[in-house]
């Protein structure tokens, strides 16, 4: 993984940050985040509710009444991926967002970079709940394309990861344990177009490509900031305005950064609306992005 200062690359310290949901019944789901997952409110702004841990934003809740569930196979989010600092937060967290809705809960999988539990709010959009592995820990191979990391869906039971990693004390302070936004995972129509924007254009680096089936990129050699997949959403056309992803934010370490992604995106012809401090634009499914200088 190219780690050097590139303009033809998003910076190797880019961050994930808030992912605006647009929410038909905001008690419903807002009592879901607080109740399963330990979130507050953080600020009310922008018409909605920031919810996060500590002062840590992680999903921005707008409300849409009026606005249709997105169909399963249309673009749009697969999940947000919320990272956890250690196995016990993890477990923490998991164990009462299974207490709160069992039904919520969707699997769970040892990705050889991280162990992950997946779960669905109650409007349907997917929350997948992580811990990464060490860094030194991770496998990449070296391939005509450049440097892939070995991931895997291996069996992860949760009562044996309960039993290994859930404690009283990590009970007693789910809610202050410290959570970030790690990656977000889109559904989209095809894995070449894809890459072409978010890698080609964006400057993301490809980390991972499942035989045309997913897609995973990202900045720095982290496993992956995104990822798309088609599972789903094989040859999906453009989004309509549904409720679900409203927005994805990328925070980048300065307005240079800004410029220099606003230059590429001009140069692609992807239109796009630069402020000077943040960049909005959409990716060829109309998901909505916004890049900021931290």
């Amino acid at each position: 993984m190219n780690l050097q200062p590139n303009p033809d690359l998003l910076p190797a310290d880019l961050a994930m940050g808030t992912v605006m949901l647009k929410v038909g019944n905001m008690e419903r789901v807002w009592g879901y985040y607080r109740e399963a997952l330990g979130l507050d409110v953080v600020a009310e702004a922008d018409g909605g509710l920031y919810l996060g841990r500590g002062t840590v934003p992680l999903v921005h809740l707008a409300p849409a009444q009026g606005l249709q569930v997105a169909s399963r196979g249309e673009a749009g989010l697969f999940h947000t991926a919320i990272l956890f600092e250690s196995q016990s937060d993890l477990a923490a967290t998991v164990a009462m967002a299974a207490q709160f809705d069992p039904s919520a809960y969707v699997g769970s999988a040892d990705h050889l970079v991280s162990e992950a539990f997946y779960f669905t709010d109650p409007e349907g959009n997917g929350i997948e709940l992580y811990w990464d592995r060490p860094r030194e820990a991770w496998d990449w191979d070296t391939t005509a394309a450049g440097k892939t990391v070995r991931m895997a869906s291996l069996a992860l039971p949760p009562q044996q990861y309960f039993r290994e990693h859930l404690s009283e004390e990590a009970m007693s302070r789910v809610a202050a344990a410290a959570a970030g936004v790690g990656h977000v995972h889109l559904q989209v129509g095809d894995t070449a177009t894809a890459a072409e924007f978010y890698v080609g254009t964006l400057g993301f680096e490809r980390t991972a490509d499942f035989h045309g089936q997913a897609l995973f990129v990202s900045a720095g050699g982290y496993h992956h900031h995104m990822a798309m997949n088609v599972w789903n959403s094989q040859g999906a056309g453009p989004r309509k305005d549904t409720l679900g992803l409203g927005e994805v934010l990328i925070r980048v370490p300065g307005q240079d950064d800004v410029g220099a992604l606003a230059d590429r995106l001009k140069a692609a012809g992807v239109s796009s609306h630069h402020t000077g401090a943040e960049l909005r634009f959409e990716d060829p499914w109309r998901n909505r992005i916004r890049v900021a200088a931290a």
